[in-house]
């Protein structure tokens, strides 16, 4: 095993996108062919994990399994990860998945989760095997953006703001929703690599210090390579009640729509149902399912009071 760097990027997509086909046409969707990833998007993932992000190479030199393993302060969750379809079988998928639970482990990761596809039964008994329980359901729900805004968007963009202050406002809000999660590294990256923004929605009546009810992120760069800008994904989201949770909803459609995007994706964990709903009541479409597990005696906290916490678990 070896850091994976931005030099690996090309033949990582490549076993990504072969092992992923593979497993997709091994579950009956013949027909499914997974693309390549933006180039963007896994500089992305890679400086995220920093030192987590680890691949394995054959004697040539060329990658034959990697692991993008990701720490928000003490959440910790790993993904994507693969191995290439000539290597499969032999264990390798074992090794990849315990030096990921190694590495958050000793770096005092209180949650270590990833998510699968929930109809492939061979992932989640592979997963089971290795410590993991399956837990509630990521459902990726995506609504149209053509239309008119649902009312006046109370949110702002943190690019057109004070990025230092609003990161501060951020990490006090997970604080109090999700003490020990820390998202600042995500929000910097993105900022930085121009993939997309941030939206900050204030309390109502004001706060101390600019104190948020709730803050999203999310990218607009094209997931796929080639691609053009279609849609905004978000990829965190704290909010600290339901009804903050709805108002920053409709803040982050009016930045996405803003930003060029026709479609808003949200990965909704259903361990917050009444969010789901939302969502759902309001017009968001289930476009896709993934199985979320976590390790045994490193499962996710919920969050403190009536709070609501998306954390993205995909890249």
């Amino acid at each position: 095993m070896e850091p994976a760097t931005a030099g690996d990027i090309d033949r990582i997509n490549r076993v990504f996108s072969d092992a992923f086909t593979e497993r997709y046409q091994r579950d009956g969707m013949s027909g499914v062919r997974v693309p390549l990833l933006n180039p963007a998007i896994w500089r992305y993932a890679l400086e995220d994990a920093a030192e987590g992000a680890m691949v394995w190479k054959d004697a040539a030199g060329n990658v034959v399994a990697f692991n993008i393993v990701h720490r928000s302060g003490v959440e910790g969750w790993m993904g994507p990860l693969a191995v290439r379809t000539d290597r499969q079988g032999a264990g390798l998928g074992g090794t990849i998945v315990r030096a990921g639970i190694g590495w958050l482990t000793e770096r005092g990761a209180r949650t270590i989760g990833l998510e699968t596809m929930p109809r492939t039964i061979e992932n989640i008994g592979f997963y089971s095997r290795l410590g993991f329980r399956p837990g509630p359901l990521t459902v990726s729900v995506t609504r149209d953006l053509d239309g008119s805004p649902r009312g006046k968007a109370a949110g702002t963009r943190l690019s057109r703001g004070e990025p230092k202050s609003g990161l501060r406002a951020c990490l006090a809000l997970s604080a109090e929703v999700a003490p020990g999660v820390d998202y600042s590294r995500e929000v910097i990256l993105t900022l930085e690599l121009g993939l997309g923004d941030a939206t900050l929605l204030p309390e109502e009546r004001g706060g101390p210090g600019g104190a948020l009810a709730g803050f999203a992120l999310w990218h607009t760069a094209p997931l796929a390579e080639g691609r053009p800008l279609d849609e905004a994904r978000v990829l965190k989201l704290v909010a600290r009640d339901l009804p903050s949770f709805r108002r920053l909803v409709q803040a982050v459609e009016a930045h996405a729509r803003e930003a060029g995007a026709r479609r808003l994706a949200i990965r909704c964990q259903t361990a917050y149902p009444d969010a789901y709903s939302a969502l759902v009541e309001s017009g968001y479409r289930v476009h896709w399912t993934d199985l979320r597990m976590t390790l045994c005696g490193r499962e996710e906290r919920p969050a403190a009071g009536a709070g609501v916490v998306f954390s993205n678990w995909e890249i």
